[in-house]
């Protein structure tokens, strides 16, 4: 009783330092670095990276760098192309993890690919996390709002619907607690709730929405087994200890880390498309 009421508490207190920075713009924007920089520490001793001076570095340029030149000079020549090659990368990055999650029994983490991880994995999922909420250079809360309650929605009925009626493991090796009921559970109340935060919101149109929980679901899935083969070959049982109950913040926030770059490769296919 004491540790479920420990988790409840740090969780609710983690929904709600993130639900409060979403009203004001530089509010969020310091929440997500800080947030950022406490990942990478994580991260860092995940996969037994010497010291965290030059990932923060890039991280902290990249992010300010890319944030300063959306609100300010969004119209300068070059802020659109740099976001588009920093995407490729980073999706190109991400596949090459998926990859490595079911083709390779540990994922290889050799010198530079420590520094691409913790480059075009982490650091750029939390930049393409705070461009979700700047949408076509207007402050767009809601968006990515919606978008963290498609992931704790996704995730809450897929262990739900794991512990109740799981019967086939998702991916054994690596997390042996996720079956595919379990999956398929948190993707079905995902779509239905994209119908609630479509209708609430009145941002995208529900047939986006829909589009976006099942990319949210799908590549949230995948960011939240590649960060537990990662904790499995550091053999550690969670990459933090910040959250009371829940582990690190990296441990709740892998699933969006991983499915930003796609959502924000979405809405932008979006722009080209209305």
């Amino acid at each position: 009783m004491k540790e479920f009421l420990t988790r409840t508490v740090s969780g609710i207190l983690y929904a709600a330092i993130l639900v409060v920075s979403m009203y004001w713009s530089n509010a969020l924007l310091m929440v997500l670095f800080v947030f950022g920089l406490i990942a990478l520490a994580e991260f860092k001793k995940l996969i037994k990276l010497k010291s965290l001076i030059v990932p923060a570095i890039i991280f902290s340029i990249l992010y300010f760098g890319i944030w300063y030149w959306c609100r300010i000079h969004h119209s300068a020549t070059g802020t659109n192309e740099a976001i588009q090659i920093l995407l490729v990368i980073t999706i190109f990055v991400n596949l090459f993890l998926i990859k490595d999650l079911f083709a390779e029994k540990k994922i290889p983490l050799f010198g530079s690919k420590r520094y691409i991880a913790t480059t075009f994995y982490l650091a750029s999922g939390f930049i393409f996390i705070l461009l979700i909420a700047n949408y076509s250079n207007t402050f767009t809360p809601l968006l990515l709002l919606g978008s963290f309650i498609l992931v704790w929605v996704n995730d809450s009925f897929a262990y739900l619907t794991g512990k109740n009626f799981g019967r086939q493991k998702l991916f054994p090796s690596v997390s042996p607690k996720k079956t595919v009921e379990g999956f398929l559970g948190g993707l079905f109340f995902a779509c239905v709730s994209s119908y609630f935060i479509a209708t609430y919101t009145e941002t995208l149109g529900f047939t986006n929405w829909l589009i976006l929980a099942i990319i949210i679901s799908v590549f949230g899935t995948l960011g939240d087994l590649i960060e537990s083969k990662f904790k499995r070959q550091a053999e550690v049982k969670d990459s933090g200890v910040i959250m009371p109950g829940h582990g690190g913040l990296l441990d709740r926030l892998d699933s969006i880390i991983f499915a930003a770059p796609f959502i924000y490769l979405f809405l932008r296919i979006l722009t080209y498309v209305s």
